[in-house]
């Protein structure tokens, strides 16, 4: 009689287990129906007065790297790649369209940023290129400390180099699924045209 017992109450625990289970599984089909099929950023668009001179500033401030464009884009602009993300550039043709390139700094802005791993580096970096820059630091209410300098591109588009991981992402609220970007985000590189390193024998 016993044992019939502690059947029926593992076959009831069983089916619990299997209902929890089939509720998760319902829950997570549905997250994964609602959330878009999308990996990391890709790039980001400026428009700029001249394409060289933006080249020039990306490449020896941000060390931005470029590469080569698609011959099918048939109007001025140029692509950079690195850290992950593109920047690309196209020539304006309209320079109403720009911001005034000499605007005071605002953090409130419109901006992008890039995650630094070195900031007493890339303000040396910034004075040797006398790139105009304002300096600041934020503190959370848990004493984390963010370390920011603002400064802008030659068309005054508006830069952050800031060492954010030190502040801990926290959900503010149950919707969505914080998804972190995986190698399979970037683009093939084609490292043929690099130099291999020399080895000593």
């Amino acid at each position: 009689m016993e044992n019939k017992e502690e059947k029926r109450k593992d076959r009831s625990n069983e089916k619990e287990e299997e209902g929890k289970e089939e509720s998760r599984r319902r829950r997570h089909d549905h997250r994964q129906q609602e959330e878009p099929p999308l990996m990391a950023l890709n790039h980001v668009s400026r428009l700029c007065r001249n394409v060289k001179e933006s080249i020039d500033f990306y490449t020896k401030v941000l060390g931005m790297v470029l590469i080569e464009r698609p011959q099918a884009f048939d109007f001025e602009g140029a692509w950079l790649f690195n850290y992950g993300v593109g920047i690309h550039l196209v020539q304006a043709k309209d320079e109403d369209r720009l911001p005034d390139a000499h605007h005071d700094l605002d953090p409130m802005d419109n901006h992008i940023s890039f995650q630094c791993e070195d900031m007493e580096e890339m303000e040396k970096r910034l004075k040797e290129m006398k790139v105009k820059y304002m300096k600041r630091t934020v503190e959370d209410e848990s004493g984390t400390k963010i370390d920011q300098l603002f400064f802008n591109d030659p068309d005054g588009f508006m830069i952050e180099i800031c060492n954010c991981e030190n502040l801990k992402l926290v959900r503010a609220s149950s919707l969505g699924t914080i998804k972190l970007p995986i190698d399979k985000h970037n683009p093939p590189v084609d490292v043929d045209d690099y130099a291999q390193p020399k080895t000593s024998t």
